[in-house]
Order: C-alpha cells, then sequence, then structure tokens
C-alpha cells in the first residue's frame, strides 16, 4: 500500500539516537553509527522522532510501505520489557548503571599528575579554524565523556596533542563542516578519534571520518572506543 512513512538522511544524520529513543514503537535503531528505519510495519506515520532530530535529516514520504501493524508492535514492546532488567531501557546513554571501585593501598600520597591540555578553548564549536597549534599538529578528537570515563586519558592520548572535544547529542550539531575546514587549511599530521560505546558518540566518529572523506588530504587516523566503565574497547 502507499502510505505515509518516516525516510532518514543518512548524510544529515549525526548518530546521536535522540530519534530511536523518541520512537517508542521500535521502529527506528541505530546501525554503524546512524539511525536507520529497521521495520515499515512498526512505524506508524505520526513522526514523534521528527521533532527529536537535531539535524533535520527525518522527513515525511509517501511510498509502498508495509502497513502499520499494532498488534505485532505491541507484542514486540510487551516481549522487550519481558526480557530486559535494566533501569532504563531507552537509549544506552541514559541508562543508569553504577560502578564499585576498589579503593588501591598507597604506600605514599599520590602526586597529582599535570595536565596535558596544549591549548584553550578545546570544544571544536569554540575552536578557531585558522589557529596557530593547528599547524604541524596532531589531533585528538574526543567525546567530552571520554575524560571522566578513562582515567589515563590526559598520558595516554592528550599528550603531544591538540584536543578537541564535543558531544552531538548535547550539542545537536554536525561537526563534520568545521572539522573539514580545520583539516583543510592546516598541516594535521594525525587524527585520534576517542569515543564512548554508546550509540550517541557515533555521531562525533563520523563527522570526524566525513571530514577526513571531504578535506582531500591522506591524513592518518584511527578511532578508539571506551566502555562507560572506563576500558578500551577497541583500538
Amino acid at each position: 500500500m502507499i502510505r505515509k512513512i518516516i525516510q532518514i538522511d543518512q548524510e544529515k544524520c549525526n548518530g546521536c539516537g535522540a530519534c530511536a529513543e523518541a520512537c517508542h514503537e521500535g521502529a527506528i535503531g541505530m546501525v554503524d553509527g546512524k539511525a536507520q528505519l529497521l521495520r515499515d510495519d512498526y512505524c506508524d506515520g505520526l513522526g514523534d522522532c521528527l521533532p527529536a532530530c537535531p539535524t533535520g535529516a527525518i522527513t515525511f514520504v509517501e511510498r509502498e510501505a508495509a502497513a502499520y501493524d499494532e498488534k505485532a508492535v505491541q507484542e514486540a514492546m510487551a516481549k522487550k520489557a519481558a526480557t530486559t532488567h535494566q533501569a532504563h531501557a531507552g537509549c544506552p546513554g541514559h541508562q543508569m548503571r553504577q560502578f564499585h571501585r576498589e579503593a588501591s593501598a598507597q604506600a605514599a600520597p599520590a602526586v597529582a599528575a599535570p595536565s596535558q591540555l596544549g591549548q584553550w578553548p578545546c570544544q571544536i564549536k569554540l575552536v578557531p579554524v585558522n589557529a596557530p597549534y593547528f599547524q604541524g599538529a596532531k589531533l585528538l578528537i574526543a567525546a567530552d565523556c571520554t575524560a571522566f570515563a578513562y582515567a589515563n586519558l590526559h598520558q595516554e592520548f592528550m599528550k603531544g596533542k591538540i584536543t578537541l572535544i564535543g558531544c552531538p547529542k548535547l550539542d545537536s550539531v554536525d561537526y563534520s563542516e568545521k572539522l573539514t575546514a580545520i583539516l583543510q587549511n592546516n598541516d594535521i599530521q594525525s587524527v585520534t578519534i576517542v569515543r564512548m560505546e554508546v550509540p550517541c558518540c557515533g555521531g562525533l566518529e563520523m563527522a570526524a571520518k566525513k571530514a577526513l572523506q571531504a578535506s582531500g588530504k591522506f591524513i592518518p587516523w584511527q578511532v578508539v572506543t571506551i566502555s562507560v566503565d572506563g576500558k578500551i574497547l577497541d583500538r
């Protein structure tokens, strides 16, 4: 049947996951850091996800699609509720967790480690594109939360680099345009992307990759993923 249904522009999607959280029917999911319509018959066409999208990536179209199956949606929601024991069943980035850390015995008072932040400002939205510290720099693009989740971020990742931080979910912007300008206008030696494991952090990774491609330069890069409990999952 021809009916109204949502369409997600993959170029505009920043991977924040807000639409997936807003879709109560479970029609939208996060795949490889991008929002996708997983099942046509789960989409009721009412558009609760539209105002949740910060980049305007979601629109209505009329096309051939399976009819909305309310019974199937209710059964799927009931099954999900029966199998999950999470305190929060929405966006993984909002899920409540508490970590119990063991206090390590120290023979002497701990010496405060010096900060490795090499410049100010460090927010992606605030840094000047042509700042002199970008010339010849090794660039670290890090999600805001990584500094709190991974204790050794300063020594292991920030040391010797220019650090840019951001959160695609809270900032509600597409960083790729500014990052592209930074890469194009400066002699960047390498790019390291440090992100959290939660889906919304995929927006930061996608923006950096898009900027690397749009820059037209061959710049060595790597992605490091940090778990919410402070472990390196992938590098």
